[in-house]
């Protein structure tokens, strides 16, 4: 199996700037406010950087990318899912304000880039994304073209950030966000069933002679869609249920004795 690290310069150099903006603005915010900039998020928001990090320069990324489909789908669910959870979590409350500076930020507000805040945008844009990159030709296209496969890997990125921005402090109410997140638990889902119900739909990798641990292209496949199954249940469906817990905290004290006997 592959054991090498790509110390590409790209993803460090971003990396690095986004921990530069991040140190910069969790600084004037704990300075004005420091229970809205705890450590606690500044844990979150490294961890989430260096997952994101290590999906690009860590062996996981040689051996998606030459040897296992499963890998590959590791990669993603750490760029597309996990990295952006922990990286939400970190900049929540005010702290997202100071990432930028404030004529950097006026601009953004008044740009159409404001639009991504939007629900049904990040939705879309996180379907759109996990749909239409799994399709076999778009997938295998990235994988033969660096830059694709540059593009691909951003909008795993992008889609995840805003979907879990809408998940964890969105403008939807709690019982919209959980089912704003109920709804790419069933769609991830239904991906990993045609995963595991298909046989090998990826020409790249039916067309390897050998994979580690002695697997066939269909068994990289089902591992691929369990290893998905599994990462999206842990993330996704645990938000549901604190989202509805909460969603029934809330409307509990509105219900009358009666109702609730």
């Amino acid at each position: 199996m592959e054991t090498t690290w790509t110390l590409d310069p790209a993803p460090l150099a971003l990396a690095a700037l986004a921990a530069l903006l991040y140190a910069q603005a969790f600084a004037r915010l704990r300075r004005r406010a420091p229970a809205h900039a705890t450590w606690r998020h500044a844990f979150f928001f490294a961890l989430g950087l260096a997952v994101s990090l290590l999906a690009l320069v860590s062996p996981v990324d040689a051996v998606g990318e030459d040897q296992l489909l499963s890998a590959h789908m590791l990669q993603h669910l750490l760029l597309g899912d996990l990295g952006p959870l922990l990286l939400v979590l970190g900049t929540r409350g005010p702290l997202a304000l100071f990432l930028l500076p404030a004529p950097a930020l006026r601009v953004v507000a008044r740009s159409p880039l404001r639009r991504l805040a939007r629900p049904r945008v990040a939705l879309v844009a996180w379907l759109a994304a996990i749909g239409g990159w799994h399709v076999p030709a778009a997938y295998d296209a990235a994988i033969a073209h660096p830059a694709l496969h540059v593009t691909e890997h951003a909008c795993f990125a992008l889609a995840g950030v805003l979907a879990w921005t809408q998940i964890l402090r969105g403008p939807l109410t709690v019982g919209r966000r959980a089912l704003f997140a109920l709804v790419l638990l069933v769609s991830s889902s239904v991906l990993a069933e045609v995963l595991v119900a298909s046989p090998p739909l990826y020409p790249y990798y039916a067309a390897m002679r050998s994979r580690p641990f002695g697997w066939s292209a269909g068994q990289d496949q089902s591992h691929a869609a369990l290893l998905m199954m599994a990462e999206q249940f842990a993330t996704l469906a645990t938000a549901i249920l604190f989202l509805v817990r909460a969603h029934v905290e809330r409307v509990a004290p509105e219900l009358t004795p009666h109702e609730v006997a």
